[in-house]
Formats: structure tokens, C-alpha cells, sequence
């Protein structure tokens, strides 16, 4: 362990933060990132690593919406806290769809689809989605106005949304906030349930990572996960932030543009790397 090291954990972190609530893949970033500045681990606590620091942001969304998501609140009266509870149970049912998948692909993933082409693809394609759809709901009455207003059938569907996220570079928020905005919920609703979503949904994959990596670390693995998780935390307490205050005046068309414009990029510096191989 040295400064340097600590310092690539330090970028990985914040890069994060950035990154998983902006529709725009953290994996996807944190997999270039490491391509860039390589953190001296293994392969297989990479891996790990790129999954667990993700609980550190996940942190700041149980810390932002602890009010809203506590069913057990002495400040609700019992028809919000019937509506917290009912919330939850959407959001579980929302996830079924990949954790079963994931549990059983994701050894597959690991092997076959964490690599700067299938990244590069996955950003473009997901940020011409966003443009279309953006550019088509420019008309569209909203028929979904708060998060408490979406109903069992419409919370699985955007799961399955959320399934199409197993690809690295397709982004979580971005595909359950593109399914949201497809099935009718306005962009501040699908963004805040595209936040509630990653609750379960990445505290089940990291424990995932964390089983099959084993409980065996050394001093310095340690300090890089609390560290990275550290980063991560704060600086989504500001990621989240912007995004619920972007979507107020704006819409995602921004985000579908730099999406396009980093996965060219990074499809020229992935065949450039090959022949260069």
C-alpha cells in the first residue's frame, strides 16, 4: 500500500460518485478509469471492488431519503406510513428480475462483457435512447406524478428495464429512469425511484461479490474498500443533489450527447489498444 495506490482509489471513488446517479454508468467509468490509471490488485478484488465501493453512494440515498423510506416514522400518520410500506414492496418486487438474473450470468458477465467495446456500445446505444425519447415526450402528459402513484405491474416492468444494467456501460439509473419515463412517470419520479431501486438491488450484489471474492484481505484491501466506499458516500451526497436539481429545468438529452460522445471515443482508444496489441 502507498500514496499512489491511495490516491487511484481516491479517483475510483469519486468518479463513483459522479457516476452512479448520473445515467451515464459507473461501472462502465470505473472499468476506463482503472483501463487509465490501473490499480495495482488482483483481478479478482477488482471485480469486487468495482461492485462493493458502490455501497458507499448507496449510503447517501438510504442517508438523503431516510424520512421518506422509514415506514416506522413517528412524524407519519398511518396512511404515509401504509404508502412507505406499500413503496417497499414495489421496490422489491421492482428488483426481482436482476437479482435472479444476476445470481446466475454473473460469473458470464465477469468473463465476457466487462471490456472497453462492449462499454463503448453500450453508451452510445443507451444515449441515442435517451435523445429519442426525450425528443418524443416533449408533448406527453406525465400519468405518473409521485413515486407513491406507481403500482405493482408498473414497478416490475422497470425492473426488467433494470435487467438491460447487467451489460457494463448501460447504466442502472439510466435504464430504470429510461422505463420509467417509457411507462409514463415523469423524469423526477423515475429518477427517484431509479434511487430506491439501488438500495436493495446493490447491497445484494455486493454481498454477492463479497461471498465469492472470500472474507480473506489483506491490510491494505481493506483500507482501499472503506476508503473507496468513504469517496463514494460523499461525493453522491452532491451527485444526487445536481441530478434532482438538473431535472427540474432540464431535460436528459445532455446526458444522452455525452454518453455518445464517450462511447466514440472510447470505441477509437479500444481499436487503436488492439492493433496496438
Amino acid at each position: 500500500m502507498n500514496i499512489l495506490e491511495i490516491l487511484k482509489v481516491i479517483i475510483i471513488g469519486i468518479v463513483e460518485g459522479i457516476t452512479e446517479w448520473l445515467p451515464i454508468s459507473s461501472t462502465g467509468h470505473m472499468i476506463l478509469v482503472d483501463e487509465l490509471i490501473k490499480l495495482n490488485a488482483s483481478e479478482e478484488f477488482k471485480s469486487m471492488f468495482m461492485v462493493v465501493i458502490q455501497l458507499g453512494a448507496i449510503l447517501a440515498v438510504v442517508v438523503l431519503y431516510f424520512r421518506k423510506l422509514n415506514p416506522f416514522s413517528r412524524s407519519k400518520s398511518s396512511k404515509m406510513r401504509y404508502l412507505t410500506i406499500e413503496l417497499w414492496k414495489k421496490i422489491i418486487v421492482a428488483c426481482l428480475p436482476a437479482a435472479m438474473l444476476g445470481v446466475l450470468i454473473d460469473d458470464w458477465l465477469d468473463a465476457h462483457l466487462y471490456n472497453g467495446f462492449i462499454v463503448a456500445m453500450a453508451l452510445i446505444v443507451y444515449g441515442v435512447l435517451f435523445i429519442l425519447i426525450e425528443n418524443s415526450n416533449k408533448k406527453r402528459v406525465d400519468s405518473i406524478t409521485k413515486v407513491y402513484s406507481i403500482d405493482y405491474q408498473t414497478a416490475l416492468f422497470i425492473g426488467a428495464f433494470q435487467v438491460l444494467a447487467l451489460i457494463p456501460g448501460t447504466s442502472r439509473s439510466g435504464a430504470t429512469i429510461i422505463g420509467g419515463m417509457i411507462l409514463g412517470a415523469s423524469r423526477s419520479v423515475a429518477a427517484e425511484f431509479s434511487f430506491f431501486l439501488s438500495i436493495p438491488i446493490m447491497f445484494g450484489a455486493s454481498l454477492l461479490k463479497l461471498v465469492k471474492f472470500g472474507f480473506h484481505y489483506s491490510m491494505a484491501e481493506i483500507v482501499y474498500l472503506l476508503l473507496g466506499m468513504i469517496v463514494a458516500f460523499l461525493v453522491s451526497i452532491f451527485s444526487i443533489s445536481f441530478l434532482l436539481s438538473w431535472i427540474k429545468k432540464n431535460d436528459f438529452k445532455f446526458f444522452g450527447y455525452y454518453r455518445i460522445v464517450l462511447g466514440l471515443i472510447v470505441l477509437v482508444w479500444y481499436f487503436v489498444s488492439s492493433l496496438m496489441k
